[in-house]
């Protein structure tokens, strides 16, 4: 039974693709400018949404209620996420790649953007999916509210990150907060949102609240979601019985 079917008979269901825009969700590579550690296509231990896409604000906006059925990854291929590399952030970052799907609330104002964690997926395995564009479906499917961000949490890494896009077209930000700290090795105070470390940003708890003053120009977050919207009230009452239990993913689609 799919996930429309199983809305009530006298729902008015429609399916609304989150977060696409003009451009098509493509597995991320390495400009020619732009190799070795300077490709820098991965995401590591974060919850991040796009603030412009094709010059569209915001588009991973929730803008009707309902549920999410499905989310799509581009995930960049094997040619670029080698053994040696997938080893290196396997150790570092704590395991295999993995993403999962968030629904963030506005809790902040524009100049000290925060969100809470309203519902979230389970987590799905992605090494699988190196270098395609694969969608990952619902069993329990993903309830949304009218004014919430889907967002992607990335509890250990994943190549989901197209670089040397058009800075005035795309953006997206991450769950850190901008501050500025000394760095000893280069002798001066540099932002946090440029370093990396041992700290594990991700939102992987419902309810968990986190600062997004960190946003990065010119890279577009490959990722977007199939909403099947719903009656007003539906969906709240869902996210009720559901509250505390994630949806597990099937075998990713492509």
């Amino acid at each position: 039974m799919t996930a429309a079917a199983a809305l009530p008979a006298a729902a008015s269901a429609a399916e609304v693709q989150v977060g696409v825009t003009t451009s098509p969700l493509v597995a991320p590579t390495c400009p020619a400018d732009a190799q070795g550690a300077n490709c820098t296509i991965i995401l590591e231990q974060v919850t991040a949404y796009e603030t412009l896409r094709d010059g569209v604000a915001n588009p991973d906006t929730v803008h009707r209620s309902g549920i999410i059925s499905s989310f799509t990854l581009g995930l960049a291929g094997t040619n670029l996420i080698t053994p040696t590399i997938l080893a290196a952030e396997d150790q570092k970052y704590g395991g295999p790649p993995e993403a999962q799907l968030t629904a963030l609330v506005p809790t902040g104002t524009p100049t000290h953007p925060s969100y809470r964690v309203a519902a979230q997926t389970s987590v799905v395995k992605l090494r699988s999916e190196l270098g395609k564009v694969a969608e990952f479906p619902l069993v329990t499917p993903l309830p949304v509210v009218r004014g919430e961000i889907l967002a992607l949490t990335i509890p250990t890494w994943a190549p989901v990150l197209s670089i040397e896009q058009p800075t005035t077209k795309f953006a997206y930000a991450q769950s850190r907060t901008k501050q500025m700290i000394y760095s000893k090795p280069l002798k001066k105070s540099i932002s946090s949102c440029n370093t990396t470390g041992t700290t594990n940003f991700a939102q992987v708890v419902v309810g968990e609240l986190s600062g997004y003053s960190c946003t990065y120009a010119g890279t577009r977050i490959e990722y977007s979601a199939l909403e099947i919207t719903t009656p007003a009230g539906f969906t709240g009452n869902l996210r009720h019985r559901s509250r505390g239990r994630a949806g597990r993913a099937l075998t990713p689609r492509r």
